[in-house]
């Protein structure tokens, strides 16, 4: 089905927003933001939702960051040029201390708040608030159809939920499409007073109840009056402003059906990137009218010699000689030695090849190259970029495994994290 852009480019912009420290995250936000995280092999998580906006005719887009932020803002510079006769943009708003007002951003309506007098000149009737660290495919056109047809003064996106999953999030109950009610992360005994009516299909599989997505439309002029007036001293929108302007405002629900995960820690990273490696996976990266865009490299196709692959998504770039890889995303410029294994692991690549000047180097300083060496078995891992794995190697995650922090590598819920740039040397075993 095809995506129904909006009819006028001025008519709204998008503020995304950069995300706080990122520490469940930890360790792959040590030295990036959320949302610079590398996903499915070749792409960052901001990726997503800017590719949302351009898929909907949305051109025109602020990014607020503030938390190791170069790598997101080096990324965000070489990826998305436009032309001179475009009136589109990704324009980077870094947090800044000013005169009025000396302090970092303290949640996300106080980093709107603080992006104000930069979005201020640019004309719209809407702003689009999105989150830097999610992953689905939404038709911001059709949320924002429904928000006029309501005459909403905020829409907020919401997704139907399971009662475990409840808990989790800020919960609503709507009636007629407009929310009456909200609950910041209810605890379990206060659920059965918070199921709604999401509709048959969603009622069978047990999702009953109606969770914000973190995704609003705001009539542009309320948002500035809320910001600078009403709730000056607010500082998060799904704490604060969004559960105090349901009954005086009209707070508008649009239910959004489709794939979305929270990209809040290591484990719903792990299978948001697994699960792209399923038959038909729940997000889908080969659709005509929903491209995910991201910095365009001009690298070489991948080149395997030898290796059975069984559900395994390749970035191009790649040289593997490895026996076997299963249910893996292999990044971008990976190299994968002779007779090595690799289960359920994401490993994110490398920024730059070896020339065989720094291979002579290597070996003769007794460093493992770039990548993955021979003879290695890893299961259940995540490898940041630019890692020096050596031969017969031995990574088994599971629930064996207690959490630990080391200095080459974490583990968190028995998912082994390899750290960005780290030396596993020959026969290391975890």
């Amino acid at each position: 089905m095809a995506i129904r852009t909006i009819t006028h480019s001025r008519e709204i912009l998008s503020v995304i927003l950069g995300g706080g420290a990122g520490s469940r995250l930890y360790p792959l936000t040590a030295t990036r933001s959320k949302p610079a995280v590398p996903i499915a092999g070749k792409y960052r998580l901001v990726d997503i939702p800017i590719s949302n906006c351009l898929n909907n005719g949305i051109g025109r887009m602020f990014v607020l960051t503030q938390f190791n932020s170069a790598s997101l803002n080096r990324h965000i510079k070489n990826t998305y040029h436009f032309s001179a006769f475009s009136k589109a943009f990704v324009d980077i708003l870094a947090a800044e201390q000013t005169p009025d007002n000396p302090t970092w951003y303290q949640g996300t309506a106080d980093a709107v708040r603080q992006g104000l007098r930069h979005i201020e000149p640019f004309e719209s009737d809407y702003i689009l608030i999105l989150s830097g660290d999610q992953l689905y495919q939404m038709d911001f056109a059709e949320m924002l159809d429904n928000h006029k047809n309501l005459g909403a003064d905020i829409s907020v996106a919401t997704i139907p939920v399971v009662e475990r999953e409840a808990p989790e999030f800020g919960i609503l109950k709507s009636k007629e499409g407009l929310i009456t009610s909200f609950i910041e992360k209810p605890k379990q005994e206060l659920l059965p007073e918070w199921v709604s009516d999401t509709g048959d299909q969603m009622k069978q599989l047990g999702k009953n109840y109606l969770a914000s997505m973190g995704i609003y439309i705001f009539n542009r002029q309320l948002m500035f009056d809320l910001l600078q007036n009403e709730f000056k001293d607010a500082t998060d929108f799904g704490k604060e402003i969004i559960p105090q302007t349901i009954g005086k405002y009209k707070v508008a629900s649009y239910q959004y059906d489709g794939y979305w995960t929270d990209i809040g820690n290591i484990y719903s990273f792990f299978e948001a990137n697994l699960d792209l490696t399923k038959e038909i996976p729940s997000f889908n990266l080969f659709d005509n009218e929903r491209i995910i865009y991201t910095r365009s490299r001009m690298l070489p196709p991948a080149k395997i010699s030898g290796t059975t692959l069984e559900k395994t998504l390749i970035a191009e770039g790649s040289i593997i000689h490895a026996s076997r890889i299963e249910n893996s995303v292999i990044g971008i410029r990976s190299r994968i030695g002779l007779g090595s294994t690799l289960v359920s692991t994401y490993t994110m690549g490398n920024d730059s090849y070896e020339t065989l000047e720094e291979i002579a180097s290597a070996n003769a300083k007794g460093i493992p190259l770039m990548g993955i060496g021979s003879r290695c078995y890893i299961k259940n891992a995540i490898i940041d970029k630019n890692c020096r794995i050596g031969d017969d190697v031995r990574i088994n995650g599971g629930p064996q495994l207690e959490n630990t922090d080391h200095a080459l590598y974490t583990v968190k819920g028995g998912i082994v994290v390899l750290k960005k740039g780290c030396i596993i040397p020959n026969g290391f075993v975890i």
